[in-house]
């Protein structure tokens, strides 16, 4: 089906973005920390027309369209997003009178893997080019993140929206979440950046992750920082005596900052080795500190270091989803047949 098929007449323009993989900083964006995704090669693409008065959509990897007039608000459906999107846009004073869509996307759906973000971004460039809005992809980031975090309701960071609307292909996205200062860092030649779904999903929302942000929050209030990203590795004998889990909590995300920057050190130096040190240290304080991973990620991760992986761990929120490897190329397919019988359930992206 096409756009025209759907809704009788050619759309007036079409968008598209990526989805990312985070390689290093899980959930050191809200805490004004650092991170490290790269996009990867799969999009989500957004046709748009104009329409007074309400948001249409259809979306065909759902094989179904919704309606509801602007003044609704959200109903807990897919098409929260794209009424976020218009929502946002108007609230920042351009006057956008609704849109009707058709969306399509490649980017699998609970893996962890930024659906909602580009998807976000995706729309909200459709409607910058149907509208000719004066916005940058700074721009573009920033409001989807709103659009999320105000209108759908999940409380995220701005590393997704970034990795979608500024990330370039073969390239990690260096972000200072804080700052929104960014640099791009080449990927290791030879090497393959694999994601590996567990097929197990999950849902920001109702899994953990408004109540882990609370929780950094928390922790922070207590040491008397603005946020965790304030806190140095020479304070983790105060961290480790707040409360628990606060302490934990905090742990995590100070050592993780540290990670990623060691982390940027090591892809530009080469250090290759090291560099999956560091993301099999990610991965075991996700698991252990801020217990958000589940034994089919371990799995995965184990499997993924017994099979030729520099390194791997978990990537998104946790909770389910997909696990993120960094294999030389020449071990790519012993690494997936080794995957394959190790956990049958894996969906290499």
């Amino acid at each position: 089906m096409s756009f025209k098929d759907r809704f009788g007449a050619f759309s007036e323009t079409s968008a598209q973005a990526p989805g990312r993989v985070n390689l290093l900083g899980e959930h050191t964006d809200y805490n004004d920390g650092f991170v490290l995704p790269t996009p990867l090669p799969y999009f989500t693409y957004v046709e748009a027309d104009r329409l007074e008065g309400r948001i249409e959509g259809y979306a065909e990897n759902f094989g179904e369209t919704r309606s509801r007039s602007l003044d609704q608000g959200k109903q807990g459906d897919w098409l929260d997003y794209l009424a976020g999107c218009v929502w946002v846009l108007r609230t920042a004073g351009y006057p956008v009178p609704g849109g009707r869509f058709y969306v399509r996307s490649e980017v699998p759906m609970g893996a962890g893997l930024s659906s909602s973000a580009a998807l976000e971004v995706a729309t909200l460039r459709a409607l910058r080019a149907l509208y000719r809005l004066p916005l940058d992809d700074k721009q573009i980031a920033l409001l989807a993140q709103q659009a999320e975090a105000e209108y759908v309701g999940v409380r995220v960071g701005i590393m997704d929206q970034m990795a979608s609307s500024l990330g370039q292909p073969g390239q990690a996205l260096f972000l200072d979440t804080r700052t929104l200062d960014y640099q791009l860092v080449p990927l290791p030649a030879g090497y393959k950046v694999a994601v590996v779904d567990s097929a197990v999903p999950r849902r920001l929302a109702e899994a953990g992750y408004n109540e882990r942000r609370s929780q950094c929050e928390e922790a922070a209030r207590l040491l008397g920082v603005k946020a965790l990203r304030d806190v140095g590795l020479e304070r983790l004998n105060e961290v480790e005596a707040l409360p628990e889990p606060l302490g934990r909590r905090a742990r995590h995300v100070i050592t993780e900052n540290a990670r990623v920057l060691e982390g940027v050190t090591a892809l530009r130096s080469g250090d290759i080795r090291r560099f999956g040190e560091l993301m099999l240290a990610s991965h075991r304080s996700l698991r252990d500190d801020y217990e958000v991973s589940i034994p089919a990620l371990d799995r995965l991760v184990d499997l993924a270091m017994q099979n030729g992986a520099a390194g791997a761990r978990l990537t998104g929120a946790g909770f389910g989803g997909a696990i993120v490897a960094l294999v030389p190329e020449q071990e790519y397919e012993r690494f997936k047949a080794g995957l394959s019988r190790g956990y049958p359930q894996a969906h290499f992206v």
